[in-house]
């Protein structure tokens, strides 16, 4: 052992670790680097070749015959990059760009034109290069954007040894010290220590989150102030920045509907660019006018109108921490005409607590809350955590024997040596037993408007929980921003009471509330939507809300708050709570195919407009070289307008909620929205 400096500061390592090691994609990266470089070696070579004809020729040094050999040469060095990309485009099926460009080149040196196809040559090798590396440069801000996770982590072994090691050993277990000021390396659960944690880099939120023991953190992030140790759950490309970095990288390459169109439509555009060279030569007896029309006539700017519009649109979603997984969610989005929202954890905050205890007779409020700890002890719902919780302070003891099983969608059933226990739905518990309907009834009237868990052991019927859970504070304004863009119909669908879905409902304004739905009745009622030519958003964060999520235009999921497998279902994730970034995901689509549909417009009109100066001979050839990079140049700054879109969300999102007189009397509401009687 010994002491090793590093930037991280003075700590304990091992000599034998190999810190500095680059990992698979650094070197990749690097090999990339260094191929670059030798291409802009040639380029260079190439160019002063070409130039030095130029000089040759202006002084008359030596023969005109001798002075184009350094041309041809360059011309064959420049023209080889442009002559392999036009082979490739050829060879699959899709000439566009780079075959008009190498057939110009050919062109010109064929009539003997050797600086002319060199100048040519160089000038579309070198901006071409130029608009890569602004590509590029993009991407790169992207991922600092999204922050970059440390190269390097410290390693905690079990006799609490720390060693630095690389990020790439890291396996999902381990435990990673992280101190203040450090960005996290991994994904993981706090196991010791307390801190504040800046998420601005996955949630745009640039107020800290309080961390402590047991509470899930995210590589990319920054520990502000204590240290903490984490154990890891999740590493490299697999954490939540991974892939958003992965997502954000393949919109750029990602090829829409609209994408597709567009090269069917370059497929065709190209010979008939070269026939209309032709025929300009033809009529015109000037093969340096056919040329000019072959440079002007490069359709490239048509090519990348979407997916530059893409990558851009993405990288403005991931910097307020909405993960869009595919570009046709994006496109969808600018289309929905029918918001479903889920009750628990999205319109409200999903942090429910204990508001009272309604016994059933002969059952005290102790063993009632003793049954519902035992039956929800292996749960990780949301209201049994709550009730857990409450029956921790209470200082009731809880058994927490037997089998638990989770019966999808109605609740926990516990086998035990004493009977069977089950807590949920009253309508499942009254299938099991019907004999009990008329006590769960009494004590529904205990707990109206609340969420009930309730309770049944070895037959008998012992009482319910009553839950609240707190209204989001922007979840009116969210509903009636949705509203202003154009939202047909806003639905609240809930597996809950449909009492308090009620109060919910009309409280946030909705035009129809659905509630006490099973995850299947769910489904069902998305897919009919859908099939009635609705085109639907849903929002929501529970495993109920899965196959609901899938079946919708676009799946919205509560990201870092929700389940996995919510996530997984949708095509949109929410790296925050904050459901204003709903009607911002809407903006920025129809933003987006603004954007588009400016690009496309542009590029054709662009390009008819130096066709037509090509074609009379008024744009000279160098001229035109400029000119085919100009619609490039203005598709590229006109899309990357949208990664400062949302630039100031955060400062001017709806903010407003309902007051508590609004939530107990609903106060300066509409009238009350179409309620669909509850079907259990």
């Amino acid at each position: 052992m010994m002491e090793t400096n590093t930037g991280l500061g003075t700590h304990t390592g091992d000599s034998s670790t190999q810190v500095d090691q680059p990992t698979e994609g650094q070197e990749r990266e690097a090999r990339h680097e260094r191929q670059i470089e030798r291409w802009i070696v040639l380029y260079l070579v190439g160019g002063l070749l070409v130039f030095t004809t130029t000089v040759l020729r202006v002084f008359g040094i030596v023969s005109p015959e001798i002075s184009q050999w350094p041309a041809i040469v360059g011309t064959i060095i420049l023209g080889s990059g442009l002559l392999t990309a036009a082979w490739r485009e050829l060879r699959s099926g899709m000439p566009t760009s780079s075959t008009l460009a190498a057939l110009a080149v050919l062109a010109s040196f064929a009539i003997g034109k050797y600086e002319a196809a060199g100048y040519i040559a160089f000038i579309l090798q070198v901006f071409d290069y130029a608009l890569r590396r602004t590509a590029t440069g993009a991407l790169r801000a992207i991922e600092e954007l999204v922050g970059l996770t440390p190269d390097t982590a410290r390693l905690v072994d079990e006799s609490g040894e720390e060693r630095e090691v690389s990020v790439s050993t890291i396996r999902v277990g381990q435990i990673v010290r992280v101190r203040a000021g450090e960005n996290l390396p991994v994904d993981g659960t706090v196991t010791k220590g307390e801190s504040s944690v800046n998420q601005a880099s996955l949630t745009g939120e640039a107020l800290p989150v309080e961390v402590s023991e047991g509470t899930l953190v995210y590589a990319g992030t920054t520990n502000l102030t204590g240290t903490i140790e984490l154990r890891a759950t999740s590493v490299g490309q697999d954490t939540t920045i991974g892939k958003v970095a992965e997502l954000i990288e393949a919109a750029e390459n990602a090829r829409t509907m609209r994408q597709l169109l567009i090269e069917q439509v370059a497929r065709y555009y190209v010979p008939i660019a070269i026939v209309v060279a032709l025929l300009v030569f033809w009529f015109g007896r000037n093969m340096e006018t056919a040329i000019t029309v072959l440079v002007v006539c490069a359709p490239a700017a048509l090519l990348i109108s979407s997916p530059t519009a893409m990558m851009a649109a993405f990288t403005a979603a991931a910097r307020l921490g909405v993960m869009i997984k595919q570009t046709n969610y994006l496109e969808a989005a600018a289309d929905v005409d029918t918001i479903v929202f889920d009750k628990t954890g999205t319109l409200t905050t999903g942090r429910f607590e204990v508001s009272r205890l309604a016994p059933a007779e002969g059952v005290t409020g102790a063993d009632l809350l003793r049954a519902a700890a035992g039956a929800e002890s292996n749960s990780n719902h949301p209201l049994a955590r709550s009730i857990i919780e409450t029956a921790q302070k209470a200082r009731v003891e809880v058994d927490r024997s037997g089998r638990h099983e989770e019966v999808h969608g109605k609740g926990v059933r516990v086998r035990r040596d004493d009977g069977e226990l089950c807590a949920g739905r009253s309508s499942w518990l009254i299938e099991l037993n019907p004999s009990i309907a008329e006590a769960v009834r009494k004590v529904e009237t205990k707990i109206d408007g609340m969420t009930g868990v309730h309770i049944m052991h070895a037959g008998r019927y012992l009482g319910a929980v009553g839950l609240e859970d707190r209204l989001r504070h922007n979840a009116k304004a969210v509903i009636e921003k949705i509203r202003e863009l154009g939202a047909r119909s806003i639905y609240l669908l809930t597996g809950d009471r449909f009492a308090v879905a009620k109060r919910v409902g009309i409280t946030v304004d909705v035009d129809q509330i659905v509630a006490e739905r099973l995850p299947e009745e769910k489904h069902d009622l998305i897919r009919k939507m859908s099939d009635e030519g609705k085109r639907v958003l849903m929002v929501g964060d529970g495993i109920n809300d899965g196959p609901s999520l899938a079946a919708a235009d676009v799946g919205i999921a509560m990201g870092l708050s929700g389940s996995d497998i919510a996530t997984n279902s949708a095509g949109v994730a929410l790296m925050t709570d904050d459901i204003s970034r709903v009607p911002f995901l809407i903006m920025l689509a129809r933003k987006t195919r603004v954007v588009i549909a400016q690009n496309i417009v542009a590029s054709i009109l662009i390009t008819v407009v130096g066709l037509v100066l090509a074609a009379t001979g008024k744009l000279p050839l160098a001229a035109a070289v400029f000119w085919h990079f100009f619609a490039d140049v203005f598709v590229i700054a006109n899309s990357f307008r949208l990664i400062r879109f949302g630039e100031d969300f955060t400062a001017h999102q709806p903010q407003s909620g309902p007051t508590r007189a609004e939530k107990d009397k609903g106060d300066g509401l509409r009238p009350a929205p179409k309620l669909e009687p509850a079907t259990a």
